[in-house]
C-alpha cells in the first residue's frame, strides 16, 4: 500500500461533537496531531472519531475531481447503485454515464442496440493516473485505505494513552472500534477489487497483492478480533462513556445509537455472513456455506438493535444533506437530480406496496443523451409521500435522513430468509420475508403459507432485496451473484424487464446484457507507485 498522505483531521472530528478543538484535545496545531495528543483519553477519542467519519468516509480530496457529491456514500456507493442498476445518471463527471450502460438491449419488437463503448473499456481506460477523475476504480480503493491507515493509527497509540476510570475498559473499547472499522474497510475492499493488499502497520509500504478472497478472510480476522475484544468487556458505564463519544452524538437517534457489547457482536456477525453471501455466486454455494450464513445471521443484528448509521447536519456533518447520499442525489424532477430513478428497481416492487406509493412520483424523464436503457417514468419524492408507517427513502432536511453505513435489520432477515429457502425451509424464509415486508410498512399480503414453489421463493427474496435495501451498497453484489451482470452468452443478463426509450416506448418485456465486470482493477494511482512485488495477485482481472 503506498505512503498516503491524507492525516487524521482532528478538528474536523471535534467538529462532528459540536466541541472546541483546541479544548477538547489541547493542541497547537489540530491538523498534525502529535504523540502527546493522543496520549490524552479526549484525544484519542477524537482520533478515532477521525479515523472513520473523517479520514475513511471523506478522506478523498474531491476538490479538482469534478465531482458531484461529497462523500464516499455519494461517490463510493453511487457506483454500486449505478452497477446494480437501480440508478442511471446523464451527467460525464466520474464517467457515471457509461460505467452501468449495458453491452445492447433487445426491445420487445426485437430491435437490439448495442453500446459501442461497453462499460469493461471505459472503465479501464479511465484506469490511469492521469484520468484521475474519472476513474471509478479510485475513489473506494482510495476512501477505505485511509479509513484502514488511520485506524492503524489510532492502535498504533492507544495502548500509551492515559485514562480515567477502568483504563482496561476504555481501551479495549478503542481496539474494539478501530479493528471493526478495519475489518468494515477490508470487507468492502475485498467484495469489489479483484486484488488488495494488507497493511496493518501505519503508513506501511507493501507491495504483495493479495486476491480479494484473502483479502475478506482479513476482514473477518479483525471482525473477530473486534468481537473477541467485545466480549471481554465487562464494565458497561466506562464502555458506554467511549462508545457514545466516538458515535457521532447527532446520530444517536432513530436505529442509530449506542450499541451494547452485545448488539454490536450482531452488527459484526451481519457483516461476516455478507461477506460469505455476496462473495460467492447462488450456484456456487454449498449446503455448509447455507448453514454458516444461517449461523450468523441468527446471531446478527436484531429488531430493536442499534446499527451503524449517519444523519446529515446543518453545519459540521461527515455528509451533506443536499449532495452527500446517493438518495439525495437521486431526490427531485430527474431532469435536475444527478442520478435517476431505474425502470428495472420499480419494476420490482410488488403491486400495492405502500414503499413505492410513498417514495415516487411519475414524472417521465426521457433521457437522450445518457444510456438507451435510462429514460424513467419515475422521481424520488423527498421526504416521502406522507404515508404512516411506511420506510421513507429520502429526505433533504438536515437530520431527517438516516443512513445505513454497515448492515441492518432487514439485510440480516433476508440473509436469513435465504438461508432458510434454499435449505429447503420455503416457509421459514417466506416468514421472514413477510416480516421485511411489514417492518418497512410495505402492506402487502404475505407470501408465507400460500404455496410458493422454490423458484418463486426465490423469486420474492430477490424482489425484496431489490427494493428493502435501496441505496444501502449491496445491490451490485446481488446482480453479481445472481449473474446477472455477466454477459447473456455466459448465462447472465436480465429478461422480462421494463425499458422505456428515449423515444418514450414502453417496453415490458426486453432484455439487457449488461455484461459488467465482476471484481474492479486496481487503481493505477495505486499500482504505478505501489509496483506489485515478485509473487503478487494479479493486479487485473482477466475477466
Amino acid at each position: 500500500m503506498k505512503r498516503h498522505t491524507l492525516y487524521t483531521i482532528v478538528l474536523t472530528a471535534l467538529l462532528l461533537g459540536g466541541i472546541s478543538c483546541k479544548k477538547q484535545l489541547d493542541v497547537e496545531n489540530p491538523n498534525q496531531p502529535s504523540l502527546s495528543n493522543a496520549q490524552t483519553e479526549s484525544g484519542i477519542i477524537s482520533l478515532a472519531m477521525g479515523a472513520v467519519y473523517i479520514n475513511g468516509f471523506q478522506g478523498v480530496d474531491l476538490g479538482d475531481l469534478n465531482w458531484l457529491g461529497d462523500t464516499y456514500f455519494s461517490l463510493a456507493i453511487g457506483f454500486h447503485e449505478l452497477l446494480g442498476d437501480n440508478i442511471s445518471a446523464e451527467a460525464s463527471n466520474q464517467n457515471i454515464n457509461v460505467v452501468n450502460l449495458p453491452d445492447y438491449v433487445i426491445l420487445d419488437n426485437g430491435s437490439k442496440i448495442t453500446n459501442s463503448s461497453p462499460s469493461k473499456s471505459v472503465m479501464r481506460i479511465s484506469n490511469s493516473r492521469d484520468k484521475r477523475a474519472s476513474n471509478a476504480f479510485y475513489y473506494e480503493w482510495s476512501y477505505l485505505y485511509s479509513m484502514n491507515n488511520a485506524c492503524n493509527n489510532v492502535l498504533d497509540l492507544v495502548d500509551g494513552t492515559t485514562f480515567s476510570g477502568d483504563s482496561a475498559t476504555k481501551k479495549n473499547t478503542i481496539k474494539a472500534w478501530a479493528y471493526f472499522w478495519k475489518g468494515f474497510a477490508y470487507s468492502r475492499i475485498g467484495s469489489i477489487y479483484y486484488s488488495a493488499v494488507i497493511t496493518n502497520t501505519t503508513n506501511a509500504q507493501v507491495s504483495d497483492y493479495k486476491l480479494h478472497d484473502e483479502i475478506v478472510t482479513e476482514a473477518n480476522k479483525y471482525l473477530d478480533m473486534a468481537a473477541s475484544t467485545l466480549q471481554g468487556i465487562n464494565n458497561a458505564g466506562d464502555y458506554t462513556d467511549v462508545l457514545s463519544k466516538l458515535i457521532p452524538s447527532f446520530t444517536q437517534t432513530g436505529h442509530g445509537g449506542v450499541l451494547t457489547t452485545d448488539m454490536w457482536v450482531h452488527n459484526i456477525n451481519t457483516l461476516k455472513a455478507r461477506n460469505l453471501l455476496v462473495n460467492k455466486a447462488v450456484t456456487a454455494m454449498t449446503a455448509a456455506d447455507w448453514k454458516t450464513i444461517s449461523d450468523l445471521s441468527a446471531a446478527g443484528v436484531q429488531e430493536g438493535d442499534y446499527v451503524f448509521t449517519g444523519r446529515t447536519t446543518d453545519i459540521n456533518g461527515f455528509f451533506s444533506a443536499g449532495a452527500g447520499s446517493v438518495a439525495a442525489m437521486t431526490t427531485g424532477n430527474p431532469n435536475n437530480t444527478t442520478f435517476k430513478i431505474s425502470e428495472r428497481l420499480i419494476q420490482d416492487y410488488k403491486t400495492g406496496d405502500k414503499r413505492l406509493d410513498n417514495n415516487f412520483s411519475l414524472k417521465t424523464y426521457l433521457n437522450q443523451v445518457g444510456g438507451f436503457t435510462f429514460s424513467t417514468r419515475y422521481a424520488l419524492v423527498d421526504a416521502g409521500n406522507g404515508i404512516a408507517g411506511t420506510a421513507v427513502l429520502t429526505d433533504k432536511t438536515p437530520g431527517n435522513y438516516e443512513l445505513y453505513i454497515a448492515g441492518s435489520y432487514e439485510e440480516n432477515a433476508l440473509m436469513q430468509a435465504e438461508s432458510k429457502i434454499y435449505a429447503g425451509d420455503i416457509e421459514g424464509g417466506l416468514q421472514l420475508v413477510d416480516k421485511v415486508r411489514t417492518y418497512q410498512g410495505a402492506g402487502i399480503a404475505a407470501v408465507a403459507g400460500t404455496g410458493l414453489t422454490l423458484a418463486q421463493a426465490k423469486e420474492e427474496l430477490r424482489r425484496e432485496r431489490r427494493v428493502s435495501l435501496v441505496f444501502r451498497g449491496t445491490s451490485f453484489y446481488d446482480a453479481r451473484r445472481w449473474g446477472v451482470i455477466y454477459d447473456v452468452s455466459k448465462g447472465g443478463g436480465r429478461r422480462g424487464c421494463v425499458v422505456l426509450t428515449p423515444q418514450n416506448e414502453l417496453n415490458t418485456n426486453a432484455t439487457i446484457n449488461y455484461n459488467f465486470l465482476d471484481y474492479w482493477d486496481v487503481p493505477a494511482d495505486e499500482s504505478d507507485i505501489n509496483i506489485p512485488s515478485s509473487g503478487s495477485a494479479p493486479i487485473k482481472n482477466p475477466d
